[in-house]
C-alpha cells in the first residue's frame, strides 16, 4: 500500500514540531490504515464492551445505542442495497452529503462523509494537534480524541466542567495558548448535559489564534433545546462540525457521520482517511435524513423515558447529572465499579465510570422495559 501521506503533508508534518522518529512511526501506522489503534471502531465504545457473552435476556444500556435501530426507510434501502455491495458506489457517500447539506443550509462542499463521527475526530487531532499543539477537552468528556493525542505525542488538557455540568469555555480558552484543537461535545458525553450558544460562540470568538473549535453534535438530535453551530461553519468560521447516524437515527453498527466545516479545514482531515465508506450505512443514513418528522417523534419516545427514568432517581433520592440526552451520570457514593459489576450479576449492563467521577457511572437509555429492569435492579443493588 502506498503512504498516505504525500512529500509536501510530510514536511508539514515536521514542521508541527513533529520529531523524524515521532513522525516515522506515524507514518507507518497511517500507511497501515485500519490498524490504528484508535481508528476503527470507536475506540471509547469498546471500553463499554462486556467481557464475555451475555444471557439473552440481558439489559444492554452501556453504550449510549438506541435499541429502536434504523427507520423502516432506512431498513429497506439498506436491504434493497445489500446484493450489490460488490461494488464500491462512490456516488452513493456524495448523495448522503449531498442530502445532509440541503437538510442543513451548507454548501455541499462543506459537508464529508464519514464512517461515524469518532473518524474524523481522531483525523482532526493528527491534522491540527503535535507536540507542540494540544488537544483542550472537558472532563468528564468523550475520551477518544485524548487517546489520539497520546499517540501522536500531543498533551492532551482536560478542563473540568463547571458547577452547572457545562463546558468552561473560558478555562478551555486559556488552557493553551497554543492549542491546536479544542473539542467540546454538546450535549455532553458522558453527563448528557448542555453548553449554552452563547457560550460556544464566546469560546470561538476567544480561542487561541491558529486554533480550531470541534463541536461534536452526535447527541444534538436528543435535546430539543440544543441550538447547532453548523451556521457558524457555513460562515467559514475556524470550526467543525461533527453528526453522526449512531444514536437517535439507530445506527450505530452501520457506521454513518460527517464531519462539517470550511472546505479547507476539511482537506486537512482528509490525508488521513482510505478506502471506500459503507453503502449499506451510506444509503440509511440518506434515507433516514428524507424521513419527515423522525427526529421529533423519536426525541419524544427517548425524552419520556428518560425523564420518567429521572422522576424515578427523584423519588428515591438518588443524586444524578440533569440529562437532556440518552444517558445520564447517577452518583453510587461508592467505586463505581463495584456498582456496575452488581448490576451484571442482575443481568444489567451498564455503562462505565470516568476517573475524575469514580463514583459515578452512565446508564444508557434503553426501552421503557430495560429501565423498569434497571429500576429493579438498581434498588437491589443500592440497598
Amino acid at each position: 500500500m502506498t503512504p498516505i501521506l504525500s512529500p509536501e503533508e510530510s514536511k508539514e508534518f515536521l514542521k508541527r514540531g513533529f520529531s523524524r522518529r515521532n513522525f516515522g512511526r506515524i507514518a507507518t501506522m497511517l500507511t497501515a490504515g485500519a490498524t490504528l489503534p484508535f481508528y476503527n471502531e470507536p475506540a471509547m465504545a469498546q471500553l463499554s464492551m462486556v467481557k464475555g457473552p451475555m444471557p439473552p435476556d440481558a439489559v444492554i444500556i452501556n453504550a449510549n445505542e438506541n435499541p429502536m435501530g434504523p427507520c423502516a426507510e432506512a431498513a429497506e434501502a439498506i436491504h434493497n442495497i445489500v446484493q450489490k455491495g460488490g461494488r464500491y458506489m462512490y456516488p452513493l457517500t456524495n448523495e448522503m452529503s449531498d442530502t445532509l447539506a440541503a437538510v442543513e443550509g451548507v454548501k455541499p462542499q462543506y459537508v464529508r462523509a464519514f464512517a461515524g463521527s469518532s473518524a474524523p475526530l481522531h483525523q482532526a487531532v493528527l491534522a491540527f494537534c503535535s507536540p507542540q499543539k494540544s488537544y483542550v477537552v472537558a472532563d468528564p468528556g468523550y475520551e477518544a480524541g485524548s487517546k489520539a493525542a497520546k499517540f501522536i505525542g500531543a498533551h492532551a488538557i482536560n478542563v473540568p466542567l463547571t458547577k452547572d455540568y457545562a463546558h468552561d469555555v473560558k478555562a478551555m480558552a486559556k488552557a493553551d495558548s497554543n492549542a491546536g484543537l479544542i473539542y467540546l461535545c454538546n450535549p455532553n458525553n458522558p453527563t448528557g448535559s448542555l453548553t449554552s450558544r452563547e457560550d460556544m460562540e464566546w469560546l470561538l470568538a476567544n480561542k487561541p489564534a491558529g486554533s480550531i473549535l470541534m463541536v461534536d453534535e452526535a447527541y444534538i438530535h436528543l435535546a430539543g433545546g440544543a441550538s447547532s453551530m453548523v451556521d457558524m461553519a457555513g460562515k467559514d468560521k475556524d470550526i467543525i462540525v461533527l453528526r453522526t447516524f449512531s444514536k437517535l437515527y439507530g445506527m450505530a453498527g452501520l457506521r454513518a457521520g460527517a464531519a462539517i466545516g470550511r472546505p479547507d479545514l476539511l482537506e486537512k482531515i482528509m490525508p488521513y482517511s482510505a478506502g471506500a465508506l459503507p453503502v449499506t450505512a451510506m444509503v440509511g443514513a440518506t434515507a433516514s435524513l428524507k424521513v419527515k418528522n423522525l427526529v421529533p417523534q423519536r426525541r419524544k419516545i427517548i425524552q419520556d423515558v428518560r425523564e420518567d427514568v429521572l422522576s424515578f432517581l427523584d423519588k428515591n433520592n438518588f443524586h444524578y447529572v440533569p440529562s437532556v440526552s440518552n444517558k445520564f451520570m447517577v452518583d453510587v457514593k461508592r467505586p463505581g465499579r463495584e456498582v456496575i459489576d452488581a448490576m451484571a450479576k442482575e443481568k444489567v449492563y451498564i455503562g462505565r465510570v470516568w476517573p475524575s467521577w469514580p463514583t459515578y457511572v452512565r446508564v444508557s437509555i434503553g426501552t421503557r422495559d430495560d429501565m423498569a429492569k434497571f429500576k429493579a435492579a438498581f434498588l437491589k443493588v443500592m440497598a
